[in-house]
């Protein structure tokens, strides 16, 4: 792992630059990372002084609108005019609740807070003239506070809340006048509060104040049609802020040390397509938002070149003298980055046809790159919940658990300068044009109290926590273990279905050849000439298919090979009387030449599929597992396979996954008894002689609580296993009926839907398993809160969603979810034997150097050793899923170009842990295991047919006896000669 990110930091240092548009390499840097290795969760910390910050703005949280003399702003106006609903006229009322927000910054334990001035409460009309003495108090006090629970504040002198006035006598931002009223507005406040504050923003995101205050109207002060008028208004908030920056570098910096700058956002974007033009595109969009005002500040006080050629004279001009005044007056790189621009205030048209993603490290190595890397300090990112949303907010808790995490990676892994991150928001309030559709804060605010009371959420619960541990340190679990599986482990690989060759391939062509011996030696086909039909059995040698397949497992290194058998074609008619002779024939064959290389095995009876039920047809046609008949017709095909496969099959799955959602519970209730049926048939009939086991193989995905701290999600959790595991598990492996929690759960619902066991039932079902056989590929997150209605389960009342840092493909990629699921598996049902009978990732087909799928097997198969060795599972075999794309698309382990079968990267990575048996210590003493004795044919015939065995030693004999009299006698009579 170090000598990994010590590569990834190589190439993030020798990408750097600082040339024109450098930038541009980022999109080809980030393909050529390793994958999946550079998507996967980076455990580590930041650097010692790291600022944790929460942030709020004025308008959105202070209220008292008309309170001690303060003026109006463009958003008091603007909230009061048009189809807007609502205000911020009381927002949560921060102003008469700097205790409320001093208890939660406290409790959030930041050592930075971010807010903003509201300048019409300072200045009611704008200028020094109407200074308001109480309003700068209230200011005063917040930060007195803040010192007090040593926070430091990061004063932002203007978030978008213009006063009124300067907007209705002078047309606002609009009118270059505004440059010296916001210098000396800025001056004043370095006065007054400079002295405490390090940390000044100037002015927040330009872009939407120019773009969408005076382009869309989407924002105060709303106003729209005027194409070239927010590049006008742009321009007068450079110069604006190019002038407070002199003021405080020649006034104030020399004796307050502080820093200043301006708030930038951006969003982030990919290219449609892999061409040069559309990562130019690319570029050029984010000039247009970011650029637009970065490229002035940090490069040489002009506007990007993309800008420029693409708007010509509708963008304003700097003369030589105000492009000197605006280069270089930021002292750190302030981003903003979230829900405030992204996929919300970006324009289709500033996309230029290119594809908007929420990158926020590629982001941070784009500025990184562009602008001479700068320190920069994200001074805003977070997401949203709905308005409706009270304490629990899972998704803002994972949207800000992968923003965290991609700022760490930006600094360990790329080399950028991230000095801080700031969360927003502290609080809920006012959010601007959604008004209070959503919630971003950390804390809850009830707008119906008259107090309007803060609770954390969970998201507050989760922040503080990463900065109480300052990251995300490695604990020990995180780190990969080292050991090794009994020598017995049973390695496998599944398929869904075998490939099947109805009649032998060896002596199917009827045609002669010549031997070209003394050429090229091809065979050429004699033209009229034809073999006379051969009168001869068929051998199991004679199938080309067998041979192929047989093969391919052996060459993957496992002892054993499970796949299904298709009970619809076996017994079509659903008589066993009748089956299937060949295929019966074909499946014998597959079973016994398995044997004969030394790989056992595995055979399912009948696996459930969503597309069809593979029920025979009568049954198929008469309500299928509902119909009584079909448990009884499942044990008679069940002992058809016994007998006839049974003394090549040891290891038997009655059914496959049959715990589907789209099962009914009628439908699983007769499964259950199917499976019963099927395993007392074995037990009875068959194991005393065949010594084999038979049991069922459940799917089983581990479902985690979104918040593991939160007893409100630990139940619903325990919910879904119960339905979703525990309706197959607990009858037969614990109680003989259905989990208590879900009989509970759906008699609260009024469901008679649950089937009930009588008595015989009950002991039929009850204990019919040899070992506890899982079929797991992914995780899911569940909650109570429900966010999003598409993955919301009503009946269960539960939220499906994902963590936003794992890897996707196209199900999340959870190594340590499988070592939970074989420890639920422990829990419930103390030492029974553990089979993960398939486990497996999707990836493209077409990628033969499968890094994903090696990946996966790695950490999964390891996390299978934890649970061994770790927690003490009684695991027995671990199956990769699958074995080829051929049957299973994008599962395999070899993968197909027409005719040619490709071997993937992952076979000889597996393959290599097989021979290992896991994942030995270094340096330790090899594990010695008893090797395995070699299959000797002849044995076999001795063993099964005794008398024929006997006859062949005899005859083998005579033959040798005969060879040797005659041998000697022609050679007595050459002498005489």
């Amino acid at each position: 792992m170090n000598a990994l990110l010590a590569l990834l930091v190589f190439l993030a240092f020798s990408s750097a630059s600082s040339k024109p548009n450098a930038g541009l390499k980022t999109w080809g840097r980030f393909n050529k990372l390793p994958y999946p290795g550079d998507k996967a969760f980076l455990y580590d910390t930041f650097p010692k002084n790291f600022i944790w910050a929460v942030g709020t703005a004025a308008y959105q949280v202070e209220g008292a609108f008309e309170k001690d003399g303060k003026g109006l702003s463009i958003w008091d106006t603007f909230t009061r005019g048009g189809n807007r609903m609502a205000t911020g006229d009381v927002g949560s009322d921060s102003y008469h609740n700097i205790n409320a927000d001093i208890r939660a910054i406290k409790q959030l334990g930041v050592n930075h807070y971010r807010f903003s001035l509201s300048w019409s409460r300072i200045f009611p009309n704008g200028t020094r003239g109407s200074y308001n003495e109480i309003g700068t108090n209230y200011y005063r006090t917040l930060i007195k506070r803040l010192k007090e629970i040593r926070v430091q504040p990061v004063v932002t002198l203007y978030h978008w809340d213009l006063p009124d006035h300067l907007q209705q006598t002078l047309g606002g931002w609009s009118n270059p006048e505004l440059v010296g009223i916001f210098k000396d507005y800025a001056d004043f406040c370095f006065q007054t509060f400079g002295d405490d504050v390090k940390y000044w923003i100037t002015i927040d995101n330009p872009f939407v104040v120019a773009w969408h205050g005076y382009g869309t109207g989407v924002v105060a002060p709303g106003i729209k049609n005027h194409p070239d008028l927010p590049f006008r208004v742009g321009h007068n908030l450079l110069k604006a802020h190019a002038a407070a920056w002199h003021v405080y570098d020649l006034h104030y910096r020399p004796r307050q040390q502080g820093k200043l700058s301006m708030a930038l956002a951006s969003h982030w974007i990919k290219p449609s397509r892999t061409r040069v033009e559309s990562l130019r595109e690319c570029q050029c969009s984010l000039d247009h938002v970011l650029g637009w005002f970065a490229r002035p500040l940090f490069i040489d006080g002009d506007y990007p070149p993309c800008m420029k050629s693409r708007l010509g004279s509708r963008l304003p001009f700097f003369t030589e003298e105000e492009r000197e005044h605006v280069k270089g007056t930021a002292d750190f790189f302030a981003l903003s980055h979230g829900a405030a621009l992204s996929f919300q205030l970006i324009n289709d048209s500033l996309k230029f046809w290119q594809q908007e993603d929420l990158d926020l490290r590629m982001l941070l190595y784009w500025v990184n790159a562009e602008y001479n890397r700068p320190p920069i300090f994200v001074v805003q990112s977070g997401w949203y919940v709905l308005g409706n949303t009270k304490t629990e907010d899972p998704k803002h808790m994972y949207y800000l658990k992968r923003f965290i995490a991609e700022a760490l990676k930006s600094i360990v892994i790329d080399g950028v300068n991230v000095i801080g991150y700031t969360a927003w928001s502290l609080i809920d309030g006012f959010e601007w044009h959604r008004e209070y559709g959503i919630r971003r804060g950390l804390y809850y605010v009830d707008f119906n109290t008259p107090d309007m009371k803060r609770e954390p959420k969970t998201s507050a619960t989760f922040y503080r926590n990463v900065i109480q541990k300052n990251g995300f340190p490695e604990l020990p679990e995180n780190r990969p273990a080292q050991g090794v599986f009994p020598c017995d482990f049973a390695w496998g690989v599944s398929a869904n279905s075998i490939q099947v060759e109805t009649a032998p391939t060896q002596f199917a062509d009827p045609n002669v050849y010549l031997w070209n011996i003394s050429n090229n030696g091809e065979l050429m086909r004699l033209e009229g000439f034809s073999a006379p039909p051969l009168h001869r059995h068929a051998h199991c040698a004679d199938y080309a298919t067998i041979r192929q397949q047989v093969d391919e497992i052996q060459q993957v290194g496992v002892n054993h090979f499970h796949f299904s058998l298709n009970w619809s074609a076996l017994v079509p008619t659903g008589d066993v009387a009748h089956p299937n002779t060949t295929l019966l024939g074909y499946y014998r064959c597959f079973t016994r030449q398995l044997l004969q290389a030394n790989v056992t095995p595995v055979v399912t009876l009948w696996h459930h599929t969503r597309q069809r039920s593979s029920l025979p047809a009568p049954l198929d046609a008469t309500n299928k597992w509902l119909n009584r008949e079909t448990p009884e017709a499942f044990a008679e095909y069940a002992r058809l396979c016994y007998r006839e496969l049974g003394a090549h099959v040891k290891m038997w799955i009655t059914l496959n996954e049959p715990n589907d959602e789209v099962v009914s519970y009628q439908e699983g209730h007769q499964m259950l008894r199917a499976h019963a049926l099927a395993w007392h048939a074995y037990d009875r009939e068959f194991r005393h002689t065949q010594r084999g086991q038979v049991s069922l193989a459940l799917h089983m995905d581990w479902l985690e609580p979104a918040f593991s701290f939160s007893r409100e999600d630990v139940e619903p959790a325990k919910r879904v296993l119960d339905f979703c595991v525990g309706w197959f598990a607990e009858p037969i492996f614990g109680s003989g009926d259905y989990p208590p929690g879900m009989r509970r759960w759906l008699r609260q619902l009024n469901s008679l839907d649950l089937p009930v066991f009588n008595e015989e039932d009950r002991q039929l079902v009850k204990g019919t398993y040899d070992f506890f056989a899982i079929s797991h590929f992914s995780t899911k997150l569940v909650t109570h809160a429900k966010e999003d209605s598409y993955t919301y389960t009503a009946m269960l009342e539960i939220q499906h969603m994902i963590d936003t840092t794992w890897i996707m493909s196209p199900r999340p990629v959870v190594p340590w979810g499988l070592r939970k699921a074989l420890n639920w598996v422990k829990e419930h049902y103390a030492n029974v034997p553990v089979y993960v009978m398939a486990n497996g990732v999707q990836e493209d087909p077409a990628r033969f150097k499968d890094s994903l799928r090696v990946y996966y097997l790695y950490n999964y198969i390891n996390e299978a050793l934890k649970a061994y060795t770790l927690d003490g599972v009684n695991l027995k075999g671990y199956f990769a899923y699958a074995l080829s794309d051929q049957r299973d698309p994008g599962f395999g382990l070899y993968g197909q170009v027409q005719d040619e079968v490709i071997v993937k990267a992952s076979l000889s990575n597996y393959r290599n842990i097989i021979q290992h048996n896991g994942f030995p210590i270094m340096g330790a003493e090899p594990q010695h295991c008893p090797t395995s004795p070699q299959p000797c044919r002849g044995c076999q015939v001795l063993v099964k047919r005794p008398v024929v065995g006997f006859l062949t030693l005899v005859g083998s004999g005579v033959l040798i006896t005969l060879g040797l009299i005659i041998y000697y006698t022609t050679k007595r009579r050459k002498e005489c000669y």
